[in-house]
């Protein structure tokens, strides 16, 4: 945390021109900045800041990105073409993923995350003020360049350190922007990259190539940022436009990272690791040697965690069915020479029985449980109640079925139609959800429902029947309740035996 006492030992000196459309934030932060800076100039939008910018000299810039006129990044382009070396600033939400790595090819200099943390506020403006505070003393001991060399060496690495931190930092972040969106993706990524520093130590590579695998590792996915919740998401099988979509990211990540000179090598290891010795991976189809040495590393590394982690419908081998795998596959899918290695590092690894692409919170359950909701209800739907079974999560947290369904139903909605059938569907989940707030209700087929709870109840059909959206029509319910503590039912096949 930025001492506010020696963050003021830089700003009080220092111009400051904040470009901000909404006014209300606008106003507050700045009556915050002219405690800190000797002058504070705001704008309201792009263009008019950019015009400020060209009539008189700031040390610092903060900028939004959003705004009418001008935004934020096009201003900020066009004083960096004014002057390279501005230090500026920009304040966005985590949201506006696009604009970030827009911001990098720019040279934006720091990031403020929305909404406005004052305490990172500190951090950012320390970080810039110190630079340009540096710059200043730099010219005013340029008469005094040979006997200051030695500090100013120091300074300017330390400031190259910094910036690379920067850099660093901010490609952390978006890895763990999509380890927040994936569940599986955040401890696929970390163990990746243990396993290709592990595979590429025992091959004998440097010490700089074992470092650059392993961070390649970490940020091998990273073009998933840009891959749809729809598709990233998605708790099954991928249908073949949308696997298309998702084998984007390799190409993504590619583009992201050749654009910073730090990550240009890992750039290109990420590039091909999803293509295959035999030459029929993606994007480019490469085989061979056509494929760098710590690309093979990475994809077998890649494949070994897939093999060995619980997706959703498929489980995890156990690790010596996963080597078995690698060796069946050496020489089509993998290096012959990497999968000698990785048999030999990985043999003995210990992993964690908590691997799983299932959600663990219950917003992650509720952000699952999403793609299996029904459209006219939103009750879930018979997709996921299978799902529920065939993974066992229904023993762990139900034990009681109790299936309703209607009599009438059909001639309602031939008589009324689709849409006034819909409406007493959705009316009749409304009155279960208002009455009987613990149970958890499926919509299996087009008039019966599954109502699943942990403890027994009792469901009084009649005060139901009397509720007002039933009371005029001549549909009438029956039910069914079974008790399933000791059953063990695995799919939806055994289920509707019994019920």
């Amino acid at each position: 945390m930025i001492d506010i006492k020696h963050l003021k030992q830089f700003t009080k000196k220092l111009t400051l021109l904040y470009v901000e459309d909404e006014d209300e934030l606008r106003e507050s932060v700045e009556v915050y900045l002219k405690k800190l800076f000797g002058s504070v100039i705001s704008c309201t939008n792009g263009q008019e800041g950019l015009e400020t910018y060209q009539g008189q000299d700031f040390d610092i810039v903060v900028s939004d990105i959003q705004m009418p006129i001008k935004d934020g990044l096009t201003m900020s382009k066009e004083i960096k073409e004014i002057n390279i070396d501005q230090e500026i600033i920009i304040t966005s939400a985590y949201s506006d993923a696009s604009y970030f790595l827009n911001s990098i090819a720019i040279g934006v200099n720091g990031y403020i995350i929305k909404p406005i943390d004052y305490i990172q506020m500190n951090q950012e403006l320390y970080k810039s003020c110190v630079k340009v505070v540096q710059a200043k003393e730099n010219k005013d001991y340029k008469l005094h360049l040979e006997e200051m060399v030695s500090k100013r060496t120091q300074k300017i690495l330390a400031m190259e350190q910094e910036k690379i931190q920067n850099f660093e930092n901010t490609i952390l972040s978006f890895v763990e922007m999509i380890e927040s969106r994936d569940t599986y993706t955040g401890g696929h990524s970390q163990r990746v990259a243990n396993y290709s520093k592990l595979i590429a130590q025992d091959m004998g590579e440097s010490k700089e190539n074992c470092e650059m695998i392993y961070k390649a590792g970490i940020i091998h996915d990273i073009g998933k940022i840009a891959t749809p919740d729809t598709i990233l998401l998605k708790p099954g099988k991928l249908n073949p436009l949308e696997y298309k979509l998702i084998q984007e990211h390799v190409v993504v990540g590619y583009k992201l990272l050749s654009k910073i000179p730090m990550y240009k090598e890992h750039a290109e290891v990420i590039l091909s690791h999803h293509e295959r010795y035999d030459g029929l991976g993606y994007p480019n189809g490469l085989k061979g040697d056509e494929i760098s040495m710590l690309s093979h590393i990475l994809i077998v590394a890649d494949a070994f965690d897939a093999m060995t982690t619980n997706r959703i419908y498929k489980g995890r081998k156990s690790i010596e069915d996963a080597i078995n795998e690698l060796q069946e596959l050496a020489g089509k899918q993998f290096h012959p020479k990497v999968v000698k290695c990785a048999v030999r590092v990985l043999a003995n690894i210990e992993l964690s029985a908590d691997i799983t692409q299932l959600p663990k919170t219950e917003v992650e359950k509720e952000r699952f449980s999403y793609f299996f909701r029904d459209q006219v209800t939103g009750a879930y739907n018979y997709d996921y109640l299978n799902f529920i079974l065939e993974q066992g999560i229904f023993h762990k947290e139900y034990s009681y079925i109790t299936k309703i369904s209607f009599d009438g139903f059909y001639s309602y909605n031939t008589l009324n139609g689709w849409t006034k059938g819909d409406a007493f569907l959705n009316d009749f989940v409304v009155c279960l959800r208002k009455t009987y707030n613990m149970v958890t209700i499926f919509r299996v087929h087009d008039n019966d429902f599954i109502l699943m709870t942990k403890e027994s109840l009792d469901i009084d059909m009649s005060e139901i029947q009397k509720a007002e959206f039933m009371s005029k029509t001549l549909i009438t319910l029956r039910s069914k309740r079974v008790v399933l503590k000791d059953k063990n039912i695995k799919n939806m096949q055994e289920l509707e035996k019994i019920i």
